[in-house]
């Protein structure tokens, strides 16, 4: 006898963003499984940290790499309902960056509070 999915209980899970966009496949398929996460209606956080914030960076020109600029697939994510992005204050600025030039709205956290964001969660994955 076959057991009918009811939808279960409804898992937070962060995906943890640390590397670069372009050169691995990393950044790409953190992206498409958070989009895949968030159509099962679970709840979904994305934490960008270290090289990872480069990925939410406006203006990406891939050309000179030849690789896809797929940056602008992060706009879909409010479609989707991720709507809970956090971006490490310290990377941000480690990294020459702010807020203003980032494609989508984040909320800001510190380094202190990361470890605490990341133990509300019921699943964390690191790319």
């Amino acid at each position: 006898m076959e057991e009918e999915y009811s939808g279960g209980v409804e898992k937070k899970f962060i995906y943890i963003n640390r590397r670069v966009p372009h050169g691995t496949a990393y950044a790409i398929e953190s992206l498409e499984t958070v989009l895949i996460g968030a159509a099962f209606d679970q709840d979904v956080s994305m934490l960008f940290i270290d090289d990872g914030v480069f990925q939410l960076k406006k203006d990406q020109n891939t050309e000179s790499i030849e690789f896809k600029n797929f940056s602008k697939a992060y706009r879909a994510l409010e479609m989707y309902d991720v709507e809970k992005l956090y971006v490490e204050t310290e990377s941000l600025q480690e990294r020459g960056l702010s807020a203003d030039d980032l494609l989508v709205g984040v909320e800001m956290i510190d380094r202190a509070r990361v470890n605490e964001l990341i133990d509300q969660q019921d699943v964390v994955l690191s790319f």
